[in-house]
């Protein structure tokens, strides 16, 4: 794609070029036909006769290239690029319910879940407006959506167990948030775009059905009617347990649930067992979160291949011909 294509039809001059420089050689050809001896002809066509009769024509073909490089250079190419966003609303909501406590992920998820997701605020894209919101039994706004990503990270380091999992509050609470900014900044019409990251671990306690009204799947379409994608990470592993009153009970992780949310609002779902997985799979968010692709100018590659074969036509004339093309 280009910018501005009437520019290609500068390459009918170059070729235009081309025709007139065989003509030339043809022309000069049938001059110098009068000489019999070949060996004569040579030498009057090649100077020194150091150079092959192909060789001299190298210079000529080199200018030629470079010309129809400069020619595309000037149509404008456009190429896709990943630039960074300047506006985008990202809310984190992190589950804080006691399966958090577990040490199947050193050295517990939650720890686990706080260093990942301080390292997310960190390299996320500025001018990113990232908000935190936790949930156990309830969902609690910790963080409204600012550019500031320090206050994020100091309110991750803050964050403490609770009983219940109600993952269609943090949903709801990470929606309402979202609403309220867009609508400082001027409406749905004019608000940048926004993510939600989900990171849990365990299977939705209040309300017992997710398709209840308060529900995560409930939450998830109504996230999808407002184009808020959720992108859910199930953060551990299936042989989890945790420490109850002396018991070790059971908390696997609930990977069906989480992955229902990113299909139902047309998110994402990562699974991750370790730190080090949660951490590549924040720099993929980041990726997406922070970079958009568009259509950019990509003419310099064209200009730099064009003035470099330029300038070896030129000096390449100069060894060989004596002169320039």
């Amino acid at each position: 794609m280009f910018s501005n294509p009437w520019w290609l039809l500068l390459a009918l001059l170059v070729a235009g070029v081309v025709a007139c420089y065989v003509y030339i050689l043809r022309a000069r050809r049938r001059r110098t036909l009068q000489f019999a001896n070949t060996e004569v002809l040579d030498r009057v066509t090649t100077p020194d006769g150091r150079w092959t009769r192909w060789a001299r024509h190298a210079p000529i073909a080199l200018l030629i290239v470079a010309l129809l490089l400069l020619v595309v250079a000037a149509a404008g190419p456009q190429a896709d690029r990943k630039v960074p966003r300047n506006k985008a609303t990202v809310i984190l909501v992190m589950d804080v319910s006691r399966s958090m406590e577990s040490t199947d992920v050193a050295p517990t998820r939650l720890k686990a879940a706080q260093a990942a997701a301080k390292k997310f605020a960190d390299d996320l894209t500025d001018g990113i407006n990232l908000g935190l919101i936790s949930f156990a039994g309830t969902a609690s706004n910790l963080v409204t959506p600012t550019p500031d990503h320090g206050a994020t990270k100091s309110a991750v380091d803050k964050l403490q167990l609770a009983d219940k999992t109600a993952t269609g509050e943090g949903i709801f609470a990470a929606i309402q948030q979202i609403q309220t900014l867009n609508a400082v900044l001027g409406g749905d019409s004019g608000a940048p775009p926004a993510r939600i990251v989900l990171l849990s671990d365990g299977k939705e306690t209040v309300p017992d059905d997710p398709d209840d009204p308060r529900g995560a799947f409930t939450a998830a379409r109504k996230a999808k009617e407002e184009n808020i994608p959720v992108s859910t990470i199930s953060f551990g592993t299936a042989t989890g347990t945790v420490d109850l009153d002396g018991d070790q009970v059971p908390v696997p992780v609930d990977d069906d649930t989480l992955r229902q949310i990113a299909n139902l609002s047309g998110g994402r779902f990562f699974t991750a067992s370790s730190l080090d997985e949660l951490n590549k799979v924040y720099e993929s968010l980041q990726q997406d979160i922070g970079y958009e692709i568009r259509k950019g100018d990509s003419s310099r590659p064209w200009i730099i291949s064009g003035t470099i074969l330029a300038i070896a036509a030129v000096i390449g004339s100069l060894v060989i011909n004596q002169r320039l093309p």
